[in-house]
C-alpha cells in the first residue's frame, strides 16, 4: 500500500470535525464539483467554470414544504450550495410558501395537498433547518425567500398574460416527469402540469430582484430548472445558468437515504443523531468513498487516503467511521456526534451504557426490537419476548454457554430477572452473541 497522510483511521471523536472549508488543490470551484460527482447534467460547463471563477454572483435553490423535515436528498443540494458559497458566491435559500401549496409532480399520481396553515409551519420548520447549514456572517451572508411573496398578490389573468405566454404546451408535454404522468394512469392534474411555470417565474423573479444566474437542483428537476432558463432568456434576453446534481443510489442498486424502509430526516425527533450515525456507519464500501466526495468537506488527498484503507483494510471500517462522524456532525453539532459515538461503543461493551443520558438511549433502543416487560421478568423471558430466541429452551441453552447479557454485564443464571435493569428512562439493552441486540422498556 502506498503511504498515505497520517490521517486518524480510528473512530475520531468530534474533535476532530472538518470545517465548512473548499479544497485548495483545485484551481477552481467548478473543478472541485465535479471531481466529487455533483454535477449530472447542466448548461455549458465552459460557460459555468468561468463564470464561478469571476466575481461573485447570486444562484439559488428551492425547497418546497411538502414534509416538515428535509432530507438526505435535500443535503446534497445544501452541500452543492455552501461549497459555492465558501467560494464566494451569494447564495438565495428559497422555501416554496406558494409551490409548497402545490408540490412538484410525483412520477406516478397526484400529490395529496397539504392546507395553508400546514404549509406555513412547515415554511417555518424549513427555513430555520437551511438556516444552519449555509453562512450568515459576511459580505455573502445567505438570504432567505419565500415564493409567496411574488405570487400571493398575482392575479391568474396576469399570470397568464405576463408568464404564460411564453411557454409551448408541446415544449412542456416533454418534459420527463409530465411524460410520465401522461402515461400513466393517474393522468395530471392542471395545477401539477402548471409547476413547471411557477418554478420558472421564481427564477425570473430572483434575477429581476436579486441578479440571480444560477439555479441549483436535483437532475429529476432538471425540466423545472430549464423552464426557468428559458423563460429568463424569452423575457429578458439573458442566458442564466443551471445545474442539475445526480440522484443518489447505491452500488447493489436500492435507494439511498432510507433505512428500513425509513427517510433519513435532517430533523433529529424525526431522525434521531445515533440513527443518522449508524445510517452512515454501515455504509457498503462499494459507496463509501463517493459518499465521502459528497457528503463531508475533507480533501482529496484524504478521501483518496480512505480509499487505499478500504481496498487494503476494509475491516478497519475507517472509511464509514469518518463519514458517519462529519456527516452526522455536519448536521447535528458536535456534542450529538459525540453522544452517537459513545452509545454506539457502550452497545458492545467498549463504553458505559449506564453513562448515557435518556434521550440517547432511547434513540438506541428506538433501532432495535423491543419487549415492555416488569423487573421481576426472568432474562430467559427477555429473551423469548424480544426474539433473540425462540424458545425458553433455546434461551436457556444460550445463557448456559456464556453468550447472552445485560446492560454489558454476563448473565451466568437462567433464573436471573431484570431486577436492578432499568438505565435511564426506564430502558435496558440485552445482547445475545456479539452483536444481536434487543432493547427492554422496564414497567
Amino acid at each position: 500500500m502506498t503511504a498515505g497522510p497520517a490521517f486518524d483511521t480510528d473512530t475520531p471523536a468530534a474533535s476532530t470535525l472538518t470545517p465548512p472549508q473548499n479544497d485548495a488543490s483545485f484551481e477552481n470551484v467548478w473543478d472541485e464539483i465535479v471531481w466529487r460527482g455533483l454535477v449530472h447534467v447542466s448548461t455549458d460547463a465552459d460557460a459555468l467554470r468561468a463564470l464561478l471563477a469571476g466575481p461573485p454572483i447570486t444562484y439559488y435553490c428551492g425547497f418546497d414544504p411538502t414534509a416538515p423535515s428535509l432530507h438526505l436528498g435535500n443535503l446534497v443540494q445544501l452541500l452543492l450550495m455552501r461549497r459555492l458559497q465558501l467560494a464566494g458566491h451569494q447564495p438565495l435559500a428559497l422555501v416554496g410558501g406558494s409551490t409548497g401549496l402545490i408540490g412538484d409532480p410525483r412520477p406516478t399520481a397526484e400529490r395529496q395537498l397539504n392546507d395553508r396553515e400546514t404549509v406555513v409551519a412547515w415554511v417555518s420548520r424549513l427555513q430555520q433547518q437551511v438556516s444552519r447549514f449555509l453562512s450568515a456572517d459576511g459580505a455573502n451572508a445567505v438570504r432567505l425567500v419565500n415564493n409567496l411573496d411574488w405570487t400571493a398578490g398575482l392575479s391568474a389573468i396576469d399570470f397568464l398574460r405576463e408568464i404564460g405566454k411564453y411557454y409551448r404546451v408541446g415544449t412542456m408535454l416533454k418534459k420527463d416527469a409530465v411524460a410520465a404522468r401522461l402515461n400513466s394512469d393517474a393522468g395530471i392534474s392542471y395545477t401539477e402540469f402548471s409547476y413547471q411555470i411557477l418554478q420558472g417565474y421564481d427564477f425570473l423573479e430572483l434575477y429581476r430582484q436579486h441578479g440571480c444566474v444560477l439555479q441549483t437542483g436535483g437532475s429529476d428537476q432538471w425540466g423545472n430548472l430549464t423552464s426557468g432558463t428559458d423563460l429568463i432568456h424569452k423575457a429578458e434576453g439573458v442566458s442564466v445558468h443551471a445545474i442539475g446534481t445526480p440522484l443518489i443510489t447505491n452500488s447493489d442498486g436500492t435507494k439511498f437515504g432510507k433505512s428500513e424502509g425509513n427517510a433519513i430526516w435532517l430533523d433529529a425527533e424525526m431522525c434521531s443523531p445515533y440513527a443518522m450515525y449508524q445510517f452512515w456507519l454501515n455504509t457498503d464500501d462499494a459507496d463509501v468513498i463517493d459518499r465521502l466526495k459528497v457528503f463531508t468537506f475533507l480533501s482529496r488527498a484524504e478521501i483518496e487516503h480512505y480509499a487505499e484503507l478500504v481496498r487494503d483494510e476494509p475491516f478497519r471500517r475507517a472509511a464509514q467511521k469518518r463519514l458517519a462522524l462529519e456527516v452526522t456532525g455536519f448536521v447535528h453539532g458536535a456534542a450529538s456526534v459525540d453522544a452517537a459515538i459513545a452509545a454506539s461503543r457502550a452497545l458492545f461493551g467498549q463504553g458505559d451504557l449506564r453513562a448515557l443520558d435518556a434521550e440517547t438511549l432511547a434513540a438506541v433502543i428506538a433501532e432495535l426490537p423491543t419487549a415492555q416487560l416488569g423487573e421481576s421478568d426472568t432474562v430467559v423471558q427477555a429473551l423469548v419476548a424480544t426474539g433473540l430466541c425462540s424458545s425458553a429452551g433455546e434461551a436457556r441453552r444460550a445463557i448456559a454457554q456464556g453468550g447472552v447479557s445485560l446492560n454489558n454485564a454476563a448473565v451466568s443464571s437462567d433464573d436471573q430477572t431484570l431486577e436492578g435493569a432499568a438505565l435511564a428512562g426506564r430502558a435496558a439493552v440485552l445482547r445475545r452473541g456479539k452483536k444481536t441486540l434487543a432493547g427492554l422498556i422496564l414497567r
